[in-house]
């Protein structure tokens, strides 16, 4: 054999050796590695101990070492693969192209190792000791079957668009359902068909702390054991409701009776009187008990002469028994009252009065289109404990549901005196036209705080 014919076969046999010897090292590298990480006997006696040393997160000489001797092996693939680029075109070297794709997947394996070294100067934990990465799907956060198929969007069967432009429909939870998945998962684990628990107590809560709206459920709501019909309208506004048409489980006083006594703290002290209907409740907003000079206090009908005629319909954004409704209806004004059950079945006492209540906490959108209620009325609720952003919030959604024209009336709202500026100035932004605007001291705070009234009305605005 000829030294010329022997020169090739001896390139083809060092790119073998080559190509062999590079995985071996790397492989024995690797055995290195990890004989090092368990040569300690602790290691196999404690979990705690276990997951110190899967876990290459640190910043040690020796890992700082092996990550140089990675690199430098991915290094030298690289310029291998740059010679056997060289070569791709010799026809007496067959394998390159098999030799340069092992290298490539070789190669591929130690960057996606390396590249979080790159980014963090640590290692990579170990897969199986990762947080895991939570899906993107909502419903795969959830155990609760029924949450579950709730949040899962549901296609609609024509395989088509309907009237509304969707293929689908997409169910919803606010967002602080995710924060609390275990009082949502309790809340939705009932039996399909079957009666729910008594457990409205939980939901609400879920509602106060953001989980708002909550899901639907497909079990029938537990009703009051022995429910009698409710009083005729010509009789329910001013008289207490029968003790038997409200659940009582969850609430200190057992019957309305008790609540009127005022002998227990309700949910809101705000409300302490509010069940009282024919001493406390009665004479509100048709007759001032004190000087007008010194009252943060307007009449209904002085408010409604404003605008004769033009008030049908609003909201009562209170703390209340629907009191406010009861009058604006003897003048032919249809309100609902939002409220929710804080300590006190506030809900139930509207209806049963015969008036509309809206079961809505504050961090939930009115669920009221643009420029359709002619009048908002508050009172006992936004005062000077809310956040100046949150009431901002707040008002530009009652502007948004206020018709140009309407009127919103903010009814004694309290703050302490140093910050009654800041919250005038969040009224003031809205720019309404004030027709009513007083400001008196709160008399049993020794003068640290004062009450705040005014009637504004939304101006109307060109279309742009």
């Amino acid at each position: 054999m000829t030294k010329q014919n022997a020169n090739p076969k001896l390139k083809r046999c060092r790119s073998v050796y080559c190509l062999i010897f590079l995985p071996a090292a790397l492989a024995l590298l690797l055995c290195g590695v990890t004989m090092s990480k368990f040569l300690s006997f602790k290691s196999f006696i404690g979990t705690d101990s276990l997951y110190a040393h899967l876990n290459i997160g640190g910043t040690s000489a020796n890992q700082n070492d092996v990550m140089i001797t990675v690199q430098t092996v991915i290094q030298r693939i690289q310029e291998e693969m740059d010679r056997l680029r060289g070569r791709a075109n010799d026809p007496s070297s067959p394998s390159v192209y098999k030799q340069a794709a092992f290298l490539a997947d070789i190669l591929g394996h130690l960057e996606s190792v390396n590249a979080p070294h790159q980014q963090s100067s640590s290692f990579t934990v170990h897969p199986l000791l990762k947080e895991r990465k939570q899906s993107d799907e909502p419903a795969d956060y959830f155990l609760r079957e029924e949450i579950r198929k709730y949040v899962k969007i549901k296609p609609n069967r024509l395989g088509k668009q309907n009237f509304m432009g969707a293929n689908a429909t997409f169910t919803s939870i606010g967002h602080a359902c995710f924060a609390m998945r275990e009082e949502l998962e309790e809340y939705m684990d009932y039996d399909i068909g079957e009666i729910c628990n008594d457990d409205w107590k939980l939901a609400q809560k879920l509602m106060v702390h953001g989980c708002d709206p909550l899901p639907r459920r497909r079990c029938f709501s537990r009703s009051p054991k022995l429910y009698t019909q409710p009083f005729p309208i010509n009789e329910s506004m001013w008289k207490l409701p029968d003790d038997r048409n409200v659940r009582w489980s969850e609430y200190r006083c057992k019957n309305f009776s008790c609540l009127a006594s005022n002998t227990a703290r309700k949910g809101f002290f705000k409300c302490a009187d509010c069940f009282n209907l024919t001493n406390h409740e009665l004479p509100r907003w048709v007759k001032l008990n004190t000087d007008p000079n010194q009252s943060a206090d307007f009449l209904i009908s002085d408010v409604l002469g404003i605008k004769p005629g033009e008030i049908r319909i609003g909201l009562d954004f209170s703390v209340g028994t629907g009191t406010f409704a009861a009058r604006m209806s003897e003048f032919n004004v249809t309100i609902v009252s939002a409220s929710i059950n804080l300590g006190a079945p506030f809900s139930e006492m509207i209806a049963l009065r015969g008036l509309v209540p809206l079961y809505l906490t504050i961090n939930q959108r009115l669920p009221f289109f643009d420029n359709t209620l002619d009048l908002i009325h508050t009172t006992r609720f936004l005062d000077g404990w809310i956040d100046f952003v949150l009431l901002d919030f707040i008002l530009y959604d009652w502007d948004r549901v206020l018709r140009p024209g309407g009127l919103l009336w903010i009814d004694s709202f309290f703050c302490l005196k140093e910050d009654l500026y800041d919250y005038l100035q969040a009224f003031k932004m809205l720019r309404y036209k004030r027709h009513k605007w007083v400001v008196v001291p709160k008399l049993d705070k020794h003068d640290q705080e004062v009450f705040f009234s005014a009637v504004l009305e939304k101006p109307p605005r060109p279309f742009r």
